[in-house]
């Protein structure tokens, strides 16, 4: 049988044990670490989230990688995730370094171009940020602001 379909039955025999064992020993990490490990506050911790991910998946498939390896760097990363947001909350530098501040792009219904410009929003994604909360037009927005987990707020004009 062409192994592109079919390898034998040990490499699923290994991926189903390796699954099963890496996300066992994953939510016994996610548990110790704590719910703020899997946040979406921020893209730091976005991009700790999709690399926990990419490394799961490795894990799962790759010959290459054995099961105490791959939870080693697991772990790494979410001690890595935990300290770092544990340093942001008692440093300004460390907060400053590893998130961004909300920016400010449209106010009283005028768009901020500059910073528009600087975070490479565009005046359609802000009018479609507009619609989803149900504002027709931009005039009836006193803030759209880019949060730091790269969502758009819309803060409505009180009427």
């Amino acid at each position: 049988m062409n192994p592109m379909f079919f390898d034998g039955w040990a490499p699923l025999f290994r991926t189903a044990v390796v699954g099963v064992l890496a996300y066992v020993a994953l939510v016994a990490i996610l548990r110790a670490t704590g719910k703020r490990t899997l946040s979406k506050l921020n893209a730091f911790d976005l991009i700790v989230t999709v690399s926990i991910g990419s490394t799961l998946a490795t894990v799962l498939v790759s010959k290459d990688v054995a099961l105490a390896q791959g939870i080693l760097a697991l772990s790494m990363l979410c001690v890595m995730q935990y300290v770092v947001t544990w340093a942001s909350v008692r440093s300004a530098f460390v907060r400053g370094f590893v998130k961004s501040e909300p920016q400010l792009l449209l106010h009283n219904g005028e768009p901020v171009l500059s910073v528009m410009k600087s975070q490479r929003v565009t005046i359609d994604e802000i009018e479609a940020a507009a619609r989803s909360e149900g504002i027709g037009d931009l005039a009836d927005v006193r803030s759209a602001i880019l949060e730091t987990n790269g969502t758009l707020s819309i803060i409505p004009n009180k009427e």
